[in-house]
């Protein structure tokens, strides 16, 4: 397999990844915007997440860039970047009330809706009909991103019309962006150059852990997991306090 890096990779990973970014920043700002807060809190909790996000891609390209990721190791490492985001950001959720209060006024639809963006998953079958990826990975990923990223502004819009009545599509499209991730993330690391690799070993998935390609499972899959996981949450309140108002009025 040809294992070098296509000239246009960088290009679509890192713009689609700032686009994506861009937009989760634009649509927490306009709904931070309309909530009835200080103006000093609304600020505060716009400019604490940005610098997360924004902080957590330049170490996702720094780290990728430096080769943290690829390369010939004894033991695979881009498990720890994928997985320590997810940990750290599910810890803050629980911690930090004023992460809690800015997610519970970004409308579950725009959760949703956001992830539009995995359509950028179609590099994988781009890659894979070049010849750069095995198909045990990119065949799963790369369909499996693009009808999530397809499906995900319908689902945004049925939920937006109707709470109630879309809540269970809601739910189900989560859990299938989550299964899609975890095969993803599974059959990458099974085909990937490791001492653990038992698939494609004569067509071994060497681009993932390289730039610019790492970004994606550095980044973009658990800032996808994140999503799936405040959206859940949007859907585990809003049924807790429809269940309230429910026993109150009896």
């Amino acid at each position: 397999m040809n294992d070098s890096i296509p000239s246009y990779l960088t290009i679509y990973v890192v713009t689609g990844s700032i686009a994506a970014i861009a937009t989760l920043l634009f649509g927490l700002h306009r709904a931070l915007k309309r909530a009835a807060w200080p103006e000093k809190e609304r600020a505060k909790a716009f400019w604490s997440v940005s610098a997360l996000l924004v902080v957590w891609f330049i170490a996702a390209v720094g780290t990728s860039l430096a080769g943290w990721y690829g390369g010939a190791r004894r033991l695979p490492t881009i498990q720890y970047a994928l997985l320590i985001p997810i940990v750290v950001g599910v810890l803050l959720f629980w911690t930090w009330p004023l992460l809690r209060r800015t997610l519970a006024v970004v409308p579950n639809e725009w959760l949703v809706g956001i992830q539009f963006y995995r359509t950028l998953g179609l590099i994988f079958l781009i890659l894979y009909a070049a010849g750069r990826l095995p198909a045990l990975f990119a065949l799963p990923a790369g369909l499996g991103d693009f009808f999530v990223g397809v499906f995900a502004p319908g689902v945004a819009r049925a939920y937006g019309r109707s709470s109630e009545g879309a809540a269970g599509r809601v739910r189900l499209w989560n859990l299938l962006g989550i299964a899609d991730l975890v095969i993803a993330v599974t059959t990458g690391f099974l085909t990937a150059p490791s001492p653990f690799q038992v698939a494609s070993l004569n067509h071994p998935n060497t681009l993932i852990a390289l730039f610019p390609l790492s970004l994606i499972p550095v980044y973009m899959v658990p800032l996808s997991i994140l999503l799936h996981f405040s959206s859940l949450q949007r859907l585990r309140n809003t049924q807790e306090r429809s269940t309230s108002v429910t026993a109150f009025a009896r």
